[in-house]
């Protein structure tokens, strides 16, 4: 009976999308004030209807309802309760209805704040939130019914996915999704603004902290993911270059250039047309994202293969979207031209350039991405486009961003200046021949170059970030200054992270029985045992390796090799010593004799990667929570 009031829900958000799509948009281009008002009342019913949806999908794992096909295919009754929760979106259908709920928990999030926005303003953001919510309930409901009922229930589920079972990955797509979804209001605040002809300094200041909401959730989703591929997977590394992991860099790329450009915009009246393009392709990007995952044209351990009329669906509705939106985008343009004049040397010329650099790399990620596809669609062969071309390609862009993020903040607004900047960045040049000069002289031999670079830009972008501290009382700075300085410094510190762990790592390949002891990167590894051990849903084999260093006991590593009952399906659980200076890491592979093939890291300041992840998310949050206080029409309080 839930089962069936969640379908019936679902039709029915289907159906009031469509009113929302419609009604509110009518009333606009009538001037009915009725018809505008009804816009807000219609996104919370939105709202209500797909989280009714969503409850009753999450009821039906929790109870193990085996009538569901959904719940049949994914979940167990051994499965941990958790993981019947995570499992609601470890799959096609349920992942596309917690897309439909994220986007409907943030046009509901519209209709009930924004106080200061006009009335036909918000009626047309909600309308066109509306458009988007159609194309994908309908998308589900004909598609990707997670409700299919199975006329002979099985007694017992297929299980979830192993590589899905992790904390990890259990949080990743709801953030992903948050950071992919939420700038689909960041699309239609630019869709109305070009309808409306409003797009000026106060447009900006409405959209900014959406997108930094939008942006600082993408950036947690993507650290989660890369922390899950660090731990869960067993390869020791965290980025790959996967066609899926590309999928969500390309729209945090200009979604950072989007951030920057919507700043502009705000402060100065310049950028427009720019800012507008930026909001309409990165939303286009998380289509195209959802395309290459949902469509199957993908094989990824990230990925869910479906069939290829679900991903014509996706491709239809992507090419509508983004279709209509850039036919907007060309007919309005003409009309956001604006007077403003600055130099290229100022503030806005470098955000110019910082933009031009990550729309260029975001360009290079995509055709490496889509270029194999087109190749295999035209009958013309297999190929792949790695690491090696992507690293050679996308990182000297991505060090040019960089050092720009240290020397804009620096700059005048307009006029630009030569002396000051000169004077600003004396410290921040010694100690980035410093961190140079110390990667060139400690890398190992032939990579002495690339140490050097990474080090210095570390050095470099913390150093110019910083410095402007201590020359101004911290009491003075602003929320939105401590944000940007918090979130400039994570890249820093996630620059320093990539540089040291990467180029200093050490690894080993043992086969390893019971009372045989390794050194390894300074440590005594010793397997103590190997035995057989059990969890809720899986069985495995468990390594005990006790480290020492200097003598001193560092406790034991207890890496294993699971079994999951329901798919009989291997998986490899890492085991990590986790400390700031590095992270010692085993993995247990098979079996070679009496013992097991044991893989051994070191990874020099891997947890630089989180922590600089954290501290972006953290300067976001800050900058967003001083956006808010300033919104317009709100008190302020006086000193």
């Amino acid at each position: 009976m839930i089962t069936e009031l969640g379908h019936f829900a679902l039709a029915l958000a289907a159906i009031l999308s469509v009113f929302l799509a419609i009604v509110p948009l009518s009333g606009v281009v009538a001037r009915s004030g009725r018809l505008v008002a009804m816009a807000p009342p219609a996104g919370v019913g939105v709202l209500i209807l797909v989280a009714t949806a969503f409850a009753a999908l999450v009821n039906a794992y929790v109870t193990s309802d085996f009538s569901v096909l959904n719940v049949a295919e994914n979940s167990h009754t051994a499965k941990p309760l958790f993981y019947k929760i995570s499992g609601v979106w470890g799959n096609h259908e349920g992942s596309m209805l917690l897309w439909a709920l994220v986007l409907a928990v943030f046009t509901g999030a519209v209709a009930l704040t924004g106080r200061d926005l006009p009335a036909r303003f918000k009626a047309t953001v909600l309308g066109i939130q509306g458009m988007v919510s159609t194309g994908f309930l309908f998308f589900i409901l004909l598609t990707s019914n997670p409700f299919t009922r199975l006329g002979r229930p099985p007694l017992e589920g297929n299980g979830l996915n192993p590589i899905l079972q992790d904390p990890g990955l259990a949080l990743h797509p709801p953030f992903l999704y948050l950071g992919y979804v939420g700038f689909s209001v960041a699309f239609s605040f630019a869709l109305a603004g070009l309808v409306e002809r409003r797009i000026d300094r106060d447009w900006a200041r409405w959209v900014r902290p959406w997108v930094l909401l939008a942006w600082a959730f993408l950036t947690v989703g993507i650290a989660l993911g890369s922390w899950w591929a660090y731990y869960e997977l067993g390869w020791g590394g965290w980025w790959f270059w996967d066609p899926v992991e590309n999928a969500s860099f390309m729209p945090w790329l200009t979604g950072t250039a989007l951030l920057h450009a919507v700043v502009i915009l705000a402060k100065r009246d310049a950028l427009r047309s720019w800012t507008v393009f930026l909001a309409i392709v990165t939303f286009s990007l998380s289509l195209l994202g959802t395309f290459l995952v949902r469509s199957g044209v993908l094989t990824s351990v990230h990925a869910f293969a479906s069939s290829p009329s679900r991903g014509l669906f996706i491709l239809v509705l992507l090419a509508l979207t983004v279709g209509g939106s850039l036919l907007l985008f060309g007919l309005r343009a003409p009309g956001l031209r604006t007077a403003s004049v600055f130099a290229p040397a100022s503030r806005e010329g470098g955000v110019i350039f910082g933009n031009a650099l990550l729309g260029a790399a975001t360009g290079t990620v995509l055709v490496g991405t889509l270029y194999p596809l087109f190749i295999d669609v035209l009958g013309l062969g297999k190929i792949s486009v790695g690491a090696p071309f992507f690293n050679m390609a996308v990182l000297p862009m991505l060090g040019a961003v960089v050092l720009l993020m240290a020397v804009v903040p620096l700059l005048a607004w307009k006029r630009g200046g030569g002396k000051s900047l000169a004077r600003d960045l004396r410290p921040a040049a010694a100690i980035t021949g410093i961190a140079a000069a110390s990667g060139w002289v400690l890398a190992p031999a032939g990579v002495g170059v690339l140490a050097a670079i990474g080090l210095g830009l570390a050095g470099f972008i913390l150093a110019a970030t910083l410095a402007p501290l201590a020359r101004r009382k911290l009491k003075s700075l602003t929320a939105g200054a401590w944000g940007m300085t918090l979130a400039h410094s994570g890249v820093g510190i996630v620059v320093a992270a990539i540089t040291i762990a990467s180029i200093w790592q050490i690894e080993t390949v043992r086969v390893m029985a019971p009372g045989e002891t390794v050194s390894f990167a300074g440590h005594e590894v010793t397997m103590t045992e190997l035995s057989d051990v059990s969890g809720p849903d899986y069985t495995a084999m468990q390594g005990v390796l006790t480290v020492t260093k200097d003598a001193a006991d560092l406790g034991a590593l207890r890496p294993e090799k699971r079994t999951y009952v329901a798919r009989g399906q291997p998986t490899t659980e890492a085991a990590i010593r986790s400390t700031l200076v590095g992270d010692l890491y085993a993995a247990l592979g098979d079996a070679s004799g009496e013992g097991r093939v044991v893989r051994l890291y070191w990874k020099p300041f891997v947890n630089g990667l989180w922590i600089g992840s954290a501290l972006m998310l953290l300067g976001g949050l800050i900058a967003l929570g001083d956006r808010l206080s300033k919104a317009p029409g709100r008190p302020r309080r006086t000193a």
